[in-house]
């Protein structure tokens, strides 16, 4: 019989019920009955009799979460003691409240795993293997409990487990585009996972559902409300809904940053003016900021969208970044809340390559903001594009704390109906080599403060999460948010890994699923760069709302948002140029990087065409011209979905029925819009080339008119227009 009390069993009825009568909602914490005789042994030796030390929101929630997991995976019921005794199997303490006995078997200090940091320790006696889960914090205890009942889920032998670990980013976030009408920009899940009707008094058991998954992966932050943010979120009513969702996010260890409209004083405030200089606006933001922190006192701060696509910024007063982003930084400043600046920025009066803006913008400003602000940069110069080189400003500004904005949904990558495995693009760009500080300067240590020491860190991931049953939209959806998590939490981690680690925690543990699919996730990436964008094309996407090609795209009215001003096809050949001889972006990098990516030569050939444009006999490296090259990558990237196909016909035996037919219509969805994506963009890009298709380049299934005529006034991800 459980011992434990009504919350507890409350918890674990409604999660145990929204996880069992739902497929996919548990995402990767199914806590599948561990069926291998000898594992599930010694787990319930070591399970036996579990001791958790403490009190409080967060000591409750790893009780919580062992009741909801050890019962389901071993088979069997179990109560958690409050004291240590000569018994005790699992001990979760803090390091202050181990025995002294216990601290010197496991030769540690508290220093080993800092604030956020815990350790794993098997400890072996005569008498029976007890596993030690400690760290400095009670959410520390939270991460280590969680990271135990995963190697658990992959089937790992804990027998003589000694792992010690701790994050390598400060501020690991996901970031929420979504609009208080439950709608979300580039959302394609269902609609936004916050009822703002119903806050704050009814919390959904979805909130909690939630706060779980991040905490499991370590994600810590979270910004609830789109970048184009709307004022009335500031407002009194709506702060008093914000409160609600911090208090349930609180004891997972998750802070909650709001979107801050720059314009909120005039729009809310009744002032005239929101310039940042103005004494009425600033001590509007510092009243501001001390409401919300009335409410919750460790409000983590602002994340601003400013002079950018039409949104209000310092620049509509004449004045810069430095100078709106101090300004809030000082009125978060007492409260220890930080500024999270977005350099995603270009404008239609630059004439200049839009790659190279936010770099000529920022850039200069280097040393001018307030410790407590982050300049959040997309990973690359451009929107997202299924590949794009890493962005110059990564280590270019020393003086400067720079935050890594990923994209986990995916507006330019076939929405939640096509399979891309993104934990392989965030690796791509982490590893990539700046060169600022010399050879190995690679963007993660630009991230996690080890090149230039920077004080505080971040990455976020702007969300794919909805109010679908799965969450995601599509199952393997999951694997980004996942994933994303991990690679927060370290940079450095291979992408293979978490792929296998995921997989084993959400589907099977058998290698003979396991490797395949595997196989398909991590070249998941490289196909869809294949089908639209190979060598280097991007921002090709029919407008708007971004579904499905439109490289014939050229009345909008600023040159950079049409298609035709990224690929500049003509007859003379195809691509960029951004060398000396064009725009000159590449004189934003470092000097090795800049000369590598100045000749065609040498440039690596996945960004070839972004960096130049070449004639469309120019030889690529294989022998192959420029044309029947490209031809034959759009080729490649469907013949590559069908292989995915073919694989995942060949795991019926290892998934549910229902799994198994969900992702299988999913991918015939796929196959037919990487054909989409072939045949409409080869047939317009033809029309300069004037050269026939390769051998083993299928033809097109209509021509290029009925291409340009397909409308899709619905599409997801974008706000109604009527």
């Amino acid at each position: 019989m459980l011992k434990t009390n009504l919350f507890s069993l409350l918890f674990f009825a409604l999660t145990f019920l929204g996880t069992s009568q739902t497929p996919g909602y548990e995402l990767w914490m199914d806590y599948k009955k561990v069926e291998m005789p000898s594992l599930s042994s010694q787990n319930s030796n070591i399970a036996n009799e579990v001791t958790v030390l403490g009190e409080g929101e967060t000591i409750q929630v790893i009780k919580n979460e062992l009741l909801l997991a050890l019962p389901q995976m071993l088979g069997s019921q179990f109560e958690i003691k409050k004291e240590i005794g000569e018994k005790s199997s699992m001990i979760i303490a803090t390091w202050a409240q181990l025995p002294q006995n216990i601290k010197k078997q496991i030769e540690l200090d508290d220093e080993s795993f800092g604030n956020e940091g815990f350790a794993l320790k098997s400890l072996n006696t005569k008498k029976a293997q007890k596993i030690i889960v400690t760290a400095r914090t009670q959410i520390g205890l939270l991460y280590g409990a969680f990271r135990l009942l995963a190697l658990m889920q992959q089937h790992s032998d804990l027998t003589n487990i000694d792992l010690t670990d701790s994050p390598k980013i400060d501020i690991r976030m996901l970031n929420h585009w979504d609009n208080l009408d439950r709608t979300v920009e580039r959302g394609y899940a269902g609609f936004s996972l916050w009822n703002w009707q119903k806050l704050p008094e009814y919390i959904d058991q979805r909130y909690v559902d939630y706060a779980r998954a991040n905490a499991s992966v370590g994600i810590n932050a979270v910004s609830l409300t789109n970048v184009n943010a709307n004022a009335l979120i500031l407002t009194p009513m709506y702060l008093e809904k914000v409160k609600a969702l911090a208090e349930t996010f609180r004891p997972y260890g998750i802070k909650v940053y709001l979107t801050a409209r720059f314009s909120a004083p005039i729009e809310i405030g009744g002032l005239e003016t929101a310039d940042p200089l103005d004494q009425k606006v600033i001590e509007w933001w510092q009243a501001k900021a001390d409401e919300i922190y009335e409410l919750i006192p460790d409000f983590g701060g602002f994340l601003v969208k400013a002079n950018s696509e039409g949104q209000p910024g310092p620049q509509n007063y004449d004045r810069n970044h430095v100078d709106g982003a101090n300004m809030m930084a000082k009125a978060l400043s007492p409260h220890k809340g930080n500024v999270i600046w977005r350099a995603f920025v270009y404008s239609e009066h630059d004439a200049d390559d839009r790659a190279k803006q936010a770099y000529s913008e920022f850039v200069p400003y280097d040393g001018q903001f307030l410790p407590n602000v982050l300049v959040q940069v997309k990973n690359g110069a451009i929107d997202f594009q299924p590949r794009e080189p890493f962005h110059p400003m990564f280590g270019a500004m020393p003086k400067t704390p720079i935050m890594m904005e990923f994209q986990i949904t995916k507006e330019y990558l076939g929405f939640s109906t096509h399979m891309v495995y993104l934990p392989k693009l965030y690796e791509e760009v982490l590893e990539a080599d700046t060169y600022q500080e010399g050879k190995g300067s690679t963007v993660a240590k630009v991230l996690d403060g080890s090149l230039q020491g920077q004080q505080i860190t971040g990455m976020a991931g702007v969300a794919n999460i909805g109010n679908d049953l799965n969450w995601t939209g599509h199952p393997f959806g999951q694997a980004d948010w996942y994933g994303f998590g991990r690679q927060a939490w370290n940079p450095y981690l291979d992408s293979e890994k978490i792929a296998d680690e995921w997989l084993r925690m959400t589907f099977s543990t058998d290698e003979k699923f396991i490797e395949p699919i595997k196989e398909m996730m991590v070249t998941s990436r490289e196909a869809v760069v294949n089908y639209m964008n190979p060598l280097g094309l991007h921002h090709i996407f029919d407008t708007g709302h971004h579904y499905g090609p439109g490289p014939w795209v050229s009345e909008l009215s600023r040159p950079e948002w049409n298609p035709v001003y990224y690929h500049q096809a003509d007859e003379n050949g195809i691509g960029f140029d951004r060398t000396p001889s064009g725009s000159n972006a590449t004189a934003q990098y470092a000097q090795p990087v800049a000369e590598m990516f100045n000749d065609p030569k040498t440039c690596p050939e996945e960004y070839l065409l972004w960096f130049h444009h070449l004639p469309w006999d120019y030889q690529l490296k294989n022998g192959e011209t420029l044309w029947n090259g490209l031809a034959k990558k759009y080729q490649e990237g469907v013949n590559q979905v069908a292989k995915m196909q073919e694989t995942w016909n060949q795991m019926k035996s290892y998934v549910s029925a229902e799994q198994h037919k969900e992702v299988n219509m999913l991918l015939t969805i796929q196959y037919k819009e990487a054909k989409w994506w072939r045949d409409a963009c080869l047939l317009y890009f033809q029309t300069f080339s004037k050269q026939e298709l390769p051998v083993g380049v299928e033809k097109p299934e209509h021509d290029l008119e009925y291409y340009k005529s397909l409308k899709f006034p619905f599409a997801p991800g974008i706000r109604p227009r009527w």
